[in-house]
Order: C-alpha cells, then sequence, then structure tokens
C-alpha cells in the first residue's frame, strides 16, 4: 500500500461517523489525509462537502477523494459533476480494485449505511495497491477526458 498517496476524505451528516473511523485508521497506518468535512452529525447537503473534495482531486491536489454519505449515490454524482474525476460507488472491496484497474477510477464513494468499516479499509488497500491495467483501458479512459475537454 502506497502511503504517500495524497488523499482527501468528505462527508456528509449520515457518512460522518464513518469517515471518522477511516481517519483514525489512516492515522494508525500513517497515512496522510485532508478532511473537507463535515464536522458533525448535524444535518447538512452532500455537494457542499463532496464537489470540493472533488475539485481537489480534479486540480491533482490530491490523488484519491474518498467520500461518504448514507447511500455514497448523491457523493458520487456530486464528485461525477468535477472535471478530471472519475468517482465510483464503492460496496465491495473488489469494485476499488476492478475501478481502478479498469477505469482508472480517482475518487471512492461509500455507502456508510450498508458496509462495514472493515470492507471499506479493505477496499482502500485494494485501490492503492492496484495499478491501472492496459491500453484497451486506458484508451477508454481517455475518451472520457477528451469528451471533458470539449465541454469546456
Amino acid at each position: 500500500m502506497d502511503k504517500k498517496k495524497r488523499i482527501v476524505l468528505a462527508a456528509d451528516h449520515k457518512g460522518y461517523k464513518t469517515k471518522e473511523a477511516v481517519k483514525a485508521w489512516l492515522e494508525k497506518e500513517g497515512i496522510g489525509f485532508l478532511d473537507m468535512g463535515c464536522a458533525s452529525e448535524e444535518s447538512c447537503d452532500y455537494p457542499d462537502y463532496a464537489l470540493p473534495a472533488a475539485e481537489k482531486v480534479g486540480k491533482g491536489e490530491a490523488d484519491l477523494g474518498l467520500l461518504f454519505c448514507h447511500t455514497g449515490q448523491g457523493m458520487v454524482i456530486s464528485a461525477n459533476k468535477v472535471k478530471g474525476v472519475r468517482a465510483v460507488l464503492v460496496f465491495k472491496p473488489e469494485i476499488a480494485h476492478l475501478a481502478k484497474e479498469h477505469n482508472a477510477a480517482n475518487v471512492l464513494a461509500f455507502p456508510a449505511g450498508y458496509i462495514s468499516a472493515c470492507d471499506i479499509k479493505t477496499a482502500i488497500k485494494e485501490w492503492m495497491g492496484t495499478e491501472i491495467k492496459g491500453e484497451r483501458h486506458m484508451r477508454r479512459v481517455e475518451k472520457i477526458a477528451a469528451y471533458e475537454r470539449r465541454k469546456q
């Protein structure tokens, strides 16, 4: 697992506890991160946190975004509005592996209400330990990037 990756985390109120647990684990593992909020379980709006975190990834200021809300759906929808972001909903560790290997995913959104902390940690390790695979996969990712460039 590459501990030098720049990681940004964000959550809404329903993902707050999970984000805090992941932060504690990252600290224990010696992996640095930037916490973009939220700061409590008080009701808040997921785009207010997902979008700034995704922008850090889209601008190359972070290598990986980790987003947490109850279903993960709002976070992944928001993050995918940001140029350069390839966000995926991760509900089991294998998804993180394949999303990195085949899709060069750079943001993982977790459904905090439906996935265990153990599976989240395993998914993050899978992502960090996986290389993007092969020319055919990068060709597809490049088609997405070309579309984004046309839409500027």
